[in-house]
């Protein structure tokens, strides 16, 4: 299974490093069954975070057509609402610094992230993944219209106003599109990704060289519905 994870301008670091180093490890526990690249829509770039000018290098552009998996992170900022504009830190030139996450988010549509997403998307050999608010950058593309996903608690709404089912869980896995909630559940989807793509002894493995144990069930649209507790 070859990863690509992508990076936009204003992404979140943990959304990002979590979900790389779970992947990576699953690689060396199953003798190399998992690769896994940092890209970008635009190509090899060095990509700055949302969180305090932090930056990571991605070493080529996003390509489904040489993907498994492509999972697309939140944005690392202040909580806001669209509408708000840019707070410049001092020292830090013309670089906009701490713009509200909406801001980021919605930033992303107006690069060649979407379309490229929209390939991953419509070829059933790529399973497309998500953490945090990158759920939300796939949803305001209008591509997860009728499916099962998760984000943040803040972005639920902002999922269901998409035409998503929202599902307060940690992981949804919706076959083809699994998605985190919170930024921590990059780890958690790693995990399950690790074993559902690979197998349940190389996920343990990586759990236990983390020393993380996942939270809660990993839902999916299978089974009777629950009764009111």
């Amino acid at each position: 299974m070859h990863a690509q994870i992508v990076l936009f301008d204003g992404f979140d670091p943990l959304d990002v490093i979590a979900p790389y180093e779970g992947l990576h490890a699953g690689g060396a526990a199953s003798g190399g069954l998992v690769t896994v690249e940092l890209v970008s829509a635009e190509g090899p770039r060095e990509v700055v975070s949302g969180t305090g000018g932090l930056a990571l290098r991605a070493t080529a552009g996003l390509d489904p057509e040489r993907a498994d998996l492509v999972l697309v992170p939140g944005a690392s900022g202040r909580v806001g609402e669209p509408g708000e504009a840019a707070v410049h830190t001092p020292g830090a030139g013309d670089r906009q610094q701490d713009e509200p996450v909406p801001v980021l988010l919605g930033r992303t549509l107006t690069t060649g992230l979407p379309a490229l997403l929209r390939t991953a998307v419509a070829d059933p050999g790529v399973t497309v993944a998500a953490v945090c608010g990158g759920t939300l950058v796939l949803a305001m593309a209008g591509l997860l219209e009728g499916r099962h996903a998760t984000t943040h608690h803040l972005g639920l709404d902002m999922l269901d106003a998409t035409g998503v089912h929202a599902v307060r869980a940690r992981v949804v896995d919706d076959g083809d599109v699994v998605t985190g909630a919170g930024v921590t559940s990059g780890l958690d989807l790693a995990l399950h990704l690790l074993e559902r793509e690979v197998g349940p002894r190389v996920a343990h493995a990586v759990e236990e060289l983390f020393a993380h144990e996942r939270r809660g069930i990993v839902w999916r649209d299978r089974g009777p519905v629950a009764a009111a507790l």
